[in-house]
């Protein structure tokens, strides 16, 4: 009886990675940066607070005057002036973040405490209904009360969690993305090696 030797090497197709082949190197070091600035981020997390907030409030304040000067491009239009009003707030919200970014970091926290208990219940009822159907019910459930734990610590502690839930997110976001692009940049190093031997 014969046996047969397979090799566990996957073969990456070469559609997927395209040119990022050649340039793997410049995203594992943006991956790196992530992860160092995620890994700052838990020891600043007042700064990384302070900053995205301050870069919301941009946002608002930038995308609210490029409204404002479309609606000039809009004459004749029925809705012009709800137009002007919602490039207006978008304006005075920018202003505001801008001008007292702690009070608006303690207000975006309360918010995302309340998202965070509602997304909860829902994971829950949500949960409850699948029971019947779905073996793994249970992580939606447990899911679901996390959330509402999350929400309630944040509030228990709100407003002093204000100066730091966001950049806390902030940076736990930065960790996940930079681990995740440097497997990327390396799936695509180890797909240009397997181009190289094939070659």
């Amino acid at each position: 009886m014969s046996s047969i030797s397979h090799s566990t090497q996957v073969v990456i197709p070469d559609t997927i990675f395209g040119a990022l082949k050649k340039n793997w190197g410049w995203l594992l070091a943006l991956g790196i940066v992530s992860i160092i600035l995620g890994t700052l981020g838990f020891y600043m997390t007042f700064a990384f607070t302070l900053t995205s907030v301050l870069f919301f409030g941009v946002l608002l304040l930038v995308g609210g005057l490029s409204q404002l000067v479309h609606t000039l491009t809009c004459k004749g239009w029925k809705s012009v002036l709800w137009h002007v009003l919602i490039a207006l707030l978008y304006i005075a919200a920018g202003i505001d973040i801008i001008i007292d970014p702690v009070r608006a970091s303690a207000v975006l926290t309360l918010v995302l405490a309340g998202i965070l208990i509602a997304v909860g219940l829902l994971r829950i009822i949500m949960a409850l209904q699948l029971r019947v159907a779905v073996a793994g019910w249970y992580w939606s459930l447990l899911s679901g009360l996390v959330s509402i734990l999350l929400g309630g610590m944040i509030i228990a502690q709100w407003p002093e969690s204000g100066l730091w839930v966001i950049g806390l997110f902030v940076a736990i976001e930065l960790l996940f993305s930079g681990w995740s692009t440097i497997f990327v940049a390396l799936a695509a190093r180890q797909a240009a090696l397997q181009e190289t031997v094939r070659a």
